[in-house]
């Protein structure tokens, strides 16, 4: 809920923009309509020979449980830049090959996730200031009940899935 304006300060209330479809914040004083528009989530599903790489979470939501290296696009940075960034922040792992994975559009809670397929250059991690540890695990090893969100499990799902098949392909999938 925008309760102010951030270009005037004035108070906002909420009313159907002409030329538009649904209701937005607009500034009582200057106009301005702010949008709110989905989050976009960025990261990488890293891999090094059969383990994946998952994160323990130093930070709130969900402190202490698992995770892959993955967060909040900044401005003025691609998909790839961002989740490359993430997983030097949240592991400081390097990879050395990456492929888009999966776009999971999840309205219900307007985010949208883009992961990379990263293969890791080595096994050295480095848990930056956002992570607990960061660990390599097989497949019978992965934490499930201790993932952090569930957007978690569908991305390894996935990745194990394809695994077996052999067949590493781009998909988008609407959650």
């Amino acid at each position: 809920m925008i309760n102010f304006c951030s270009s005037c300060g004035g108070k906002v209330h909420v009313a159907v923009p002409p030329m538009d479809n649904r209701p937005r914040h607009i500034c009582n004083d200057c106009g301005q309509v702010h949008y709110q528009n989905p989050k976009v989530i960025v990261g990488t599903l890293p891999v090094f020979d059969d383990k994946v790489l998952l994160c323990q979470r130093a930070i709130e939501p969900r402190l202490g449980f698992w995770t892959l290296p993955a967060g909040f696009l900044e401005n003025h940075e691609t998909a790839f830049d961002g989740a490359k960034r993430e997983t030097q922040e949240e592991a400081g792992a390097e990879f050395s090959e990456s492929q888009l994975y999966r776009i999971y559009d999840i309205p219900r809670i307007s985010q949208i996730y883009v992961m990379y397929l990263a293969k890791l250059s080595s096994a050295h991690v480095n848990p930056g200031e956002e992570s607990l540890a960061a660990h390599l695990f097989d497949e019978s090893e992965i934490p499930w009940d201790s993932l952090a969100f569930p957007i978690m499990n569908d991305i390894l799902k996935d990745f194990f899935t394809d695994r077996q098949q052999g067949c590493f392909t781009v998909a988008e999938k609407v959650l």
